[in-house]
């Protein structure tokens, strides 16, 4: 039997990479008859110790979450430094970047992909937590997003 690298397997979001995510939040929010959610922003470098492809970054993003039951609705629209969001945008335009599971031991699951020729695009942390982006996209045809929330 193959290893598990996603936690308890169920996926936890769906990531959208958008231009605007104001009028996104909003044409959203329309759709599915709920309130437009609030519009973070993500931590400056300093904060969140952002590295993209193994540099540090300025990259920083606009953040929209829609509680959709089972998993979230993530809008990005990318600001600031160089990031993934922002390569996403740049060569495909707006949509799903990645799928994102809860998972505990991040250097661990991130060595056993990366041997599997899955490495670390991008990582960073949050308050609570860390998000690590793996470069899924030739097994997969998109990214991996893995979420370790500290204290669980």
């Amino acid at each position: 039997m193959a290893k598990n690298y996603f936690g308890s397997g169920h996926m936890v979001q769906v990531g959208l990479v958008v231009r605007d995510i104001d009028k996104s939040a909003k044409a959203y929010a329309e759709l599915f008859g709920v309130e437009v959610p609030e519009v973070i922003i993500t931590g400056t470098e300093e904060e969140a110790h952002t590295k993209y492809k193994g540099e540090s970054t300025q990259a920083r993003a606009k953040l929209a979450f829609f509680n959709m039951g089972s998993l979230d609705l993530e809008l990005i629209e990318p600001i600031g430094g160089p990031s993934t969001w922002r390569d996403f945008l740049e060569e495909k335009g707006e949509g799903v970047h990645h799928i994102a599971f809860n998972i505990q031991g991040t250097d661990a699951v991130t060595e056993g992909l990366a041997e599997k020729g899955i490495p670390v695009v991008q990582q960073g942390d949050y308050t609570g937590g860390r998000y690590t982006y793996v470069s899924g996209e030739e097994q997969l045809g998109l990214v991996v997003e893995l979420l370790e929330n500290f204290g669980k």
